[in-house]
């Protein structure tokens, strides 16, 4: 293990020194390159696990965990060949294959969104009921943003019922701690974490509670990476998926893996974080029990949302067969226990 990358994010003035590291080796058949969604935060801390614990050791791969940023260009990025695998929502993968981004969804490790209205205990916010009249501010262009209708026609609220405003990624939190506006539009497992590690408490409004139940982030691979080395993304699945499952049973030694590699999180923080992402793990389909697996319904759910809300074409003919693969996955349960090699 060596220090791979270095970065700087800062939090409401807080500076926080982010140094992460990967198993990094000779360029070869058994090292691999992973992008996350973005860049490192607590939610993330299942994948440092899988490193540090041996589980890609185990099936022979070195690995290195880069920073996302953004699910559009991690799936970007596979489709170039910059990356070996992505970490990347699932809207974003089916509305890049619409556009003929050569990839598949290969490892459904969220098998539940983190989408989220997100705001500040105390200020007047306790639930759905509470938006009508209030400020949300989101990022312009995101899978959420254009989702955003489908939300409000859930709730029998129309356009102007609640005041929408563009804000960075870097500019919610601190907007949001500041009064600038109400909530935010955001992924509960980034943000909760990031509120509760300033000091105060969020109030999380799930969409899954309105019945906009998808399917989240999951592992995207190349056809041609597919192609040329299955074996590859088999053994890749597997550790993912022990490790993956491993840190959800062991919240607080994998929080100390992330603090090895990222300072400035406390262990609650962290451990707030995996426990939120770990609680997607399991979906409501067919493959409920079978960690990673994906089924033709929940798909066709995303391909279907995809056409109202994402911009993929009506008139494009892309199925569920098009846009992931079990084939390599070797299915674990959801509940099992994983032992670190």
């Amino acid at each position: 293990m060596r220090n791979s990358i270095r970065g700087i994010s800062a939090i409401t003035g807080m500076v926080l020194l982010m140094t992460v590291s990967g198993c990094v080796s000779n360029s070869g058949k058994n090292s691999m390159t992973l992008m996350l969604d973005v860049g490192y935060l607590p939610k993330h801390a299942p994948f440092i696990s899988a490193v540090e614990r041996g589980f890609f050791k185990e099936e022979g791969i070195d690995l290195t965990v880069m920073p996302g940023s953004g699910s559009t260009n991690t799936v970007t990025s596979v489709v170039t060949g910059k990356v070996d695998a992505g970490w990347a929502d699932f809207g974003a993968t089916v509305t890049a294959q619409g556009r003929g981004a050569e990839v598949k969804q290969v490892n459904l490790l969220q098998a539940r969104s983190a989408y989220a209205v997100v705001g500040l205990a105390g200020t007047g916010i306790k639930g759905w009921d509470d938006l009508r009249g209030k400020t949300v501010a989101t990022e312009g262009g995101g899978a959420m943003t254009a989702m955003w209708p489908f939300a409000m026609s859930k709730l029998g609220l129309k356009e102007g019922d609640v005041n929408v405003v563009p804000a960075s990624s870097a500019s919610k939190i601190p907007g949001l701690l500041a009064g600038q506006w109400d909530a935010n539009l955001a992924l509960y497992v980034s943000d909760q974490p990031a509120i509760d590690a300033l000091g105060r408490k969020a109030v999380v409004l799930k969409w899954s509670d309105l019945g906009i139940d998808l399917y989240g982030n999951g592992i995207v691979a190349s056809d041609e990476k597919l192609k040329k080395d299955p074996d590859q993304i088999r053994r890749f699945n597997r550790a993912m998926q022990k490790g993956f499952l491993w840190a959800c049973g062991h919240p607080a030694d994998a929080a100390k893996d992330f603090q090895k590699q990222v300072s400035g999180y406390e262990t609650k923080t962290i451990t707030l974080a995996i426990n939120a992402q770990c609680a997607l793990n399991r979906g409501t389909g067919e493959s409920v029990n079978q960690y990673g697996v994906m089924d033709d319904a929940g798909v066709q759910k995303i391909i279907d949302v995809a056409h109202k809300f994402l911009g993929l074409k009506q008139g494009s003919n892309l199925t569920p067969e098009d846009v992931y693969s079990n084939s390599y996955l070797t299915p674990l349960n959801s509940t099992e226990t994983i032992q670190a090699p």
